[in-house]
């Protein structure tokens, strides 16, 4: 779902950037029905994208609860940090957040840390 919006929202500020082009040419010949029409679509435009973002900090926000409601959670050790596919393995369900990530700047990390249900 995520990676759907993180494409909506690409492929829409594509189309803004280039109506904003066009808008632009527009102005220089001074072609007022063109203008008009590609300010009604760079409005809409802009309103879907700051939708999707809205929508993907709500998602973040739940994801961020989610994980802060599992009963452990620790920062990694660097030995861990290095071999992060043992330590998956020895701990299933075991979630890494780098604090350099969206969600980690969400949550407010200041280190890498595991999420966990059970004690590892």
């Amino acid at each position: 779902m995520a990676d759907n919006l993180k494409q909506e929202l690409h492929k829409l500020s594509n189309r803004l950037e280039a109506a904003k082009r066009k808008l632009q040419a527009a102005h220089e010949r001074a072609d007022q029905p063109i203008i008009d029409k590609f300010n009604e679509e760079i409005a809409g435009l802009e309103k879907r994208i700051h939708s999707i973002r809205g929508t993907q900090t709500r998602q973040l926000g739940k994801q961020g609860q989610d994980l802060k409601q599992m009963k452990f959670r620790r920062a990694l050790t660097k030995a861990e940090q290095a071999d992060m596919g043992k330590l998956k393995k020895s701990v299933r369900g075991l979630v890494v957040v780098h604090p350099m990530t969206k969600l980690g700047k969400e949550m407010g990390l200041t280190e890498v840390t595991g999420f966990a249900m059970k004690p590892f």
